[in-house]
């Protein structure tokens, strides 16, 4: 078994404040930065931008009707990024919404992106802060939302406990994260997944749901979504290929072009997967 080292908070928020340039040419412009939920067949591949894009919004859109956010809710997205999908649930449901995110480069962009919606003063914030300390009171939010986040935390569990203090009694937590079906990794999952991503985990799709219910949870709802994460990271592949970006950055699409199809295998060989938890604070 390939075993490697716990990244730390501090590892990650480099990363994130690093990498944005690349995020923004490969995955979105505008900075939205997870994977997607595809309804429909591949196309050719002068639409892979515009499908990969339509798979994020699925997954929102899915995340809203499973967890019930209407405009009565509070909703706290954990690992907001750049803040879009932030403004998407206040725009789409009408909830006030609050981002965090360990970045400093991301929230800033957030925070940035509000000067051209003032429409949304007093409706959408956003705060630099660590998913293991969140600066809220016990009971502050209806609903906790994350999207591709958790895994990046070497402390899980506590992040959980987080979600779960900060909701409020029949308040309800939506989120997905990366699991481990398989605790005997190959080399090249360890290099090009795990090591490229910083990170690690200890939880596949079942012990993530005892997981939840120790802190406190009733898990109402567990999918396993890798068959989707598979096809995400070939489209994110295509488009490393067909990036443009600054000066100095070809070298590095051209490792991403080849590390995404790397992270494909992995998830085919059982090694990486993707799953979705909708639970409950009970009231």
């Amino acid at each position: 078994m390939v075993t490697g080292h716990r990244f730390s908070e501090q590892e990650t928020e480099e990363y994130y404040d690093a990498e944005d340039v690349i995020y923004r040419s490969v995955w979105d412009a505008d900075g939205s930065v997870h994977w997607g939920v595809f309804d429909s067949e591949p196309a050719g591949d002068d639409n892979i931008r515009h499908e990969f894009r339509s798979a994020g919004i699925r997954l929102n859109e899915l995340m809203v009707e499973y967890s019930g956010i209407g405009a009565d809710s509070r909703v706290l997205d954990v690992g907001c990024g750049n803040g879009t999908n932030v403004v998407w649930v206040h725009r789409n449901t009408g909830a006030h919404a609050t981002g965090i995110d360990l970045s400093g480069v991301r929230i800033a962009n957030a925070v940035a992106s509000l000067e051209n919606m003032p429409d949304l003063a007093g409706k959408v914030a956003f705060e630099k802060a660590s998913a293991t300390e969140l600066p809220y009171a016990e009971g502050t939010f209806t609903h906790v939302w994350s999207q591709a986040t958790v895994y990046h935390v070497p402390d899980k569990v506590k992040v959980l406990e987080e979600a779960f203090r900060v909701l409020e009694p029949g308040g309800q937590f939506i989120f997905d994260d990366l699991i481990k079906p398989r605790t005997n990794i190959s080399e090249s999952a360890r290099k090009f997944v795990y090591d490229r991503l910083l990170f690690d985990t200890d939880f596949s799709f079942y012990s993530y749901m005892d997981a939840l219910v120790n802190v406190g949870f009733r898990v109402l709802q567990a999918r396993d979504l890798s068959s989707h994460l598979a096809r995400s990271y070939t489209y994110l592949s295509r488009l490393a290929s067909i990036a443009e970006g600054p000066e100095g950055y070809q070298d590095r699409f051209d490792y991403l072009t080849d590390a995404y199809m790397k992270t494909v295998d992995a998830i085919n060989n059982s090694e990486l997967g993707w799953a979705q938890y909708l639970c409950v604070k009970p009231a």
